[in-house]
Order: C-alpha cells, then sequence, then structure tokens
C-alpha cells in the first residue's frame, strides 16, 4: 500500500542504504510514479501493482515490508488477505512495519481519531480504524511476534513486527 508514494521518497530520502520497492493496486501506480520521479532517488524502484485481493504476487519476499495508512483504508476481508500473504511476502527473521491510527480494546486513542473514524466510515463503510488486537491476532497467525508499539505523531502508531523462523 504505497497510495501516492509519499511515504517510499520520504523513507527512501531518510534511509538511502536501503532499496524501496512500491506496490499498490494499479489505480495508484501513477501517483507513486510522479513522487518517484520527482524524488529523482536512485534507491526507490518503478512500482509494481500488487493487489492483496489478486491470487498471484509479482513480489519477491522481502527483508523488510513497510504499510502506512492501508489498514483503515481496507475492508477487513481485505486486511485479513493482507495478513495471509505475510508469510509469501516477508522474508524469515524479516521485519513488518505498520503505520496509521489504532483503537485499543475497543477505544479511541483521542478525540481525533473518534473523528476521523467517522469520517471514513462516511467514506465507505468498509472503512474505519482496527482494533489493534484483532490485527494482532492476524500478525500472530501470519507467524509475526510484536517488537515495538511506537506512538506517532497526530495519534498514529507504528506496529513493528517480527517474522519467526519456522
Amino acid at each position: 500500500g504505497s497510495g501516492t508514494g509519499q511515504h517510499a521518497v520520504f523513507m527512501a530520502r531518510h534511509l538511502p542504504g536501503i532499496q524501496w520497492q512500491p506496490s499498490d493496486v494499479r489505480s495508484n501506480l501513477p501517483g507513486i510514479n510522479a513522487w518517484r520521479n520527482d524524488a529523482g532517488l536512485p534507491n526507490v524502484a518503478p512500482p509494481l501493482c500488487f493487489d492483496v485481493n489478486d491470487t498471484t504476487t509479482p513480489l519477491e519476499p522481502a527483508p523488510y515490508l513497510f504499510s502506512a495508512n492501508t489498514l483503515h483504508i481496507m475492508s477487513w476481508a481485505s486486511v485479513e488477505r493482507l495478513f495471509q500473504w505475510i508469510p509469501a511476502l516477508l522474508q524469515e527473521e524479516g521485519i513488518a512495519f505498520f503505520y496509521g491510527p489504532f483503537n485499543y480494546n475497543g477505544q479511541y486513542t483521542s478525540d481525533s481519531n473518534a473523528r476521523f473514524d467517522q469520517w471514513l466510515k462516511s467514506q465507505g463503510e468498509h472503512q474505519g480504524i482496527r482494533d489493534f488486537e484483532a490485527v494482532a491476532v492476524l500478525a500472530r497467525q501470519a507467524g509475526l511476534a510484536l517488537l515495538e508499539d511506537c506512538a506517532m505523531p497526530a495519534n498514529n502508531r507504528t506496529l513493528v513486527w517480527k517474522r519467526a523462523s519456522p
């Protein structure tokens, strides 16, 4: 879920030793390319089409997976499918990062997140801030162990998971 591509460019600029492979649904690829071309960074590859609801993936397992602002946009069924893809997308001992807003124990972490969740649902009833506990179940089923839950600006979080060896 590279969306516009702005996160890939931001991260690539600040982590020049990592090669970034953006991916998203086909309709988002032109925007990702625009950000990529404008930045001119050598460590951002052309984006690949990847839809969690497809049955095939052009992606090779990577040592890192970073997804920003996707879990609350996708349907819950798509979130489940994304985590089902983790063993194919993430190398053993790989690290997965998920950035965005999360609820804890069914509660919003702020009034602004409650308003944001209502706005999301007004845009599409399949959208909404996800409960950390439900995401953690999916992560465990995918063979991930939580390393860190980091507070971020604007009431967001970065959840850091590590894939265990079989």
